[in-house]
């Protein structure tokens, strides 16, 4: 909750009237890895974001340990001896939409969100595609990329590569509100 409010702080910081924020506070990420054995899948709806329609910036936090397995001892693994969590305990995302989005009209808009993405304590400058979704007034976006854990000096030990994928499919969905600041109130 703390990096939330760093980041509309921030946001705030470029655009003071708020008016074009918009916060979602229960983003749903799915980590899927599909392996020779078996295929592990993780959930969780505790992802954060902020998204500023007016300068296109989008940022993303998600506590690693809000991942939930199947298999116990999946998340216990994923949590102590890959993903670190104590040490690295969010995964980051903080980028800009290429495109410029009318947010007034419905629609379904594809867009590129540049920047850098954040995970186990290592920096990636990304480009992620997506869609991002006017209908009745609510925004929503959605996207599926790869991460390679390599990339995020994530460890697998050999012996555990027919159980894990070297690349691990993220998906996103996200539902905003406009941001009400108490200040105005």
């Amino acid at each position: 909750m703390r990096y939330i409010c760093i980041i509309l702080l921030s946001l705030l910081s470029i655009n003071q009237s708020g008016q074009d924020l918009y916060t979602c506070k229960n983003a749903r990420i799915t980590l899927f890895s599909s392996a020779l054995i078996e295929d592990i899948k993780a959930v969780t709806s505790n992802g954060v974001s902020v998204y500023n329609a007016a300068t296109g910036e989008l940022d993303f936090s998600v506590p690693i340990r809000t991942f939930q397995f199947e298999k116990s001892f999946m998340q216990q693994h994923f949590n102590s001896d890959y993903m670190e969590s104590d040490k690295y305990p969010k995964a980051i995302f903080k980028g800009k939409i290429q495109e410029q989005v009318d947010i007034t009209k419905e629609g379904t808009y594809p867009v590129n969100v540049v920047g850098e993405l954040t995970v186990h304590g290592i920096t990636q400058k990304r480009t992620i595609q997506g869609s991002l979704i006017v209908k009745n007034g609510t925004i929503s976006m959605a996207s599926e990329f790869m991460v390679k854990c390599a990339d995020h000096h994530i460890d697998i030990p050999q012996i555990l590569f027919y159980h894990i994928a070297e690349s691990i499919k993220v998906t996103v969905s996200a539902t905003y509100n406009p941001y009400k600041s108490t200040a105005s109130k």
